[in-house]
């Protein structure tokens, strides 16, 4: 247990505002078994300084790129301490030394009050956990331009919505599968679209554009118009990270699975 001062406990609205995610993320960690917040004698949700120690772990396991799965398994095991987790991200961080500096300073601080006996309040734990274990990802410039066509099939309400519902869906891990998926479909154009390959990536290509299930499919027809419509300006299509040649084998394999 993590000894603390603090002995404040924040609600979950406070905690997901203090940390930086969303209510439904906090409840999915709860569902799986990753943090135990306390509950008040109303029966609400009451988030203290384990619990916040222990987000801050699963948040910095999150951006190492683990699944909740992996990070069930290594929370139970030998990284069940707070201070083996600064550890492993004070490695991370010591990579990006000059875009990182400030999270180092946060992180090496944090260590040597708890090795010193000391604690850290609610506080500087969301602190600690803002700075260090969220991703901060820059936007592409075509994003931009993106979001103007967007705006014209999507109002900021099915917006939001979207986004509620994809609040699980890590955007840094997803840009990764993107960039592999794309790159592997560069590789297939030119094929048979309805070869097992292609059909494999086709699949991706549904999953992954639907956020794993946070998109519907009128939702989903609404951003295949999105990105036919931007592969189609000759200004904005040489930015974009595949061409339409990409984009039509994906379609025409897509004919090929199940409905």
């Amino acid at each position: 247990m993590l000894a603390t001062s603090d002995e404040r406990h924040l609600s979950t609205a406070e905690t997901a505002a203090a940390l930086g995610v969303t209510a439904r993320a906090l409840r999915l960690y709860e569902q799986r078994g990753l943090v135990r917040p306390a509950r008040t004698q109303a029966g609400w949700r009451a988030y203290g300084p384990d619990a916040l120690a222990r987000l801050h772990q699963i948040l910095t396991l999150k951006r190492f790129g683990l699944s909740l799965a992996a990070i069930g398994e290594l929370l139970h095991g030998r990284l069940s301490g707070l201070d083996t987790v600064l550890a492993l991200q004070e490695e991370a961080l010591a990579e990006r030394h000059a875009a990182a500096e400030r999270g180092l300073a946060l992180v090496r601080a944090a260590r040597k009050r708890l090795a010193a006996g000391g604690s850290l309040s609610l506080d500087e734990l969301a602190t600690l956990t803002r700075e260090t274990a969220m991703t901060k990802t820059e936007t592409p410039e075509w994003a931009n331009d993106m979001q103007k066509i967007s705006d014209k099939y999507f109002s900021p309400s099915e917006r939001d919505a979207i986004k509620a519902r994809a609040s699980t869906f890590d955007p840094q891990a997803g840009a990764m599968e993107w960039e592999k998926l794309i790159a592997e479909t560069k590789a297939l154009v030119g094929t048979d679209p309805a070869a097992p390959a292609a059909q494999a990536v086709a699949k991706r290509w549904r999953e992954l554009s639907r956020m794993k299930g946070a998109v519907d499919e009128k939702e989903a027809v609404k951003i295949r118009a999105v990105w036919q419509e931007a592969l189609a300006d000759p200004k904005l299509s040489p930015k974009l990270p595949f061409d339409k040649a990409v984009w039509d084998f994906v379609a025409e394999a897509g004919k090929h699975l199940p409905k």
